[in-house]
């Protein structure tokens, strides 16, 4: 009998080279764009977070196969001012690598978000997804996330607005 080698645990130092390409990769793919930040910046900036978690209920999560990282998340308080960050959780990033979708990572790591969410005492979570990222929806709605309403514009460096909607689900068993 053959088993995958997949699995979900909470990210190490060791994790930031692989979280970095994963997330470079799906910004390339995203954004269709040629221009990317550094990776050796980038994947520092996540050695050190990853190094001094800001508190113990922020978690970073990666998805593996074997030993690469092929997707990563990020939980923790909702600091939405219409949230409680004492029981409203938060999936602030949910990124699969580009060539490792519909292989199973992604619901591992969202099941991995829940349950990680649902342990730190979150009765309530949410996700910001850009308005125009119908997949990630789809995803999320398909296992039982729905829109609560909110929305919101993100400006970046250069007056650019990217446009998200705020999707939620219980925590409750």
């Amino acid at each position: 009998m053959v088993s995958a080698d997949v699995s979900v645990r909470v990210a190490w130092p060791a994790d930031a080279a692989g979280i970095a390409t994963v997330q470079l990769g799906a910004w390339q793919q995203r954004y269709d764009a040629d221009a990317a930040p550094d990776a050796a910046a980038l994947a520092e900036a996540w050695r050190r977070s990853l190094s001094r978690p800001p508190e113990a209920r922020r978690r970073a999560l990666v998805a593996l196969a074997a030993d690469r990282v092929v997707g990563f998340a990020l939980t923790g308080p909702n600091d939405d001012p219409d949230a409680d960050p004492v029981v409203d959780g938060e999936m602030a990033e949910f990124t699969v690598g580009p060539g490792d979708t519909r292989a199973g990572h992604g619901s591992r790591l969202l099941q991995a978000c829940a349950d990680t969410l649902q342990a730190d005492g979150f009765n309530r979570a949410v996700c910001w997804v850009d308005a125009a990222d119908d997949t990630l929806r789809a995803f999320l709605s398909s296992a039982g996330w729905e829109p609560d309403g909110a929305s919101r514009e993100l400006a970046d460096e250069s007056g650019a607005t990217l446009k998200q909607v705020r999707l939620h689900t219980s925590l409750l068993a």
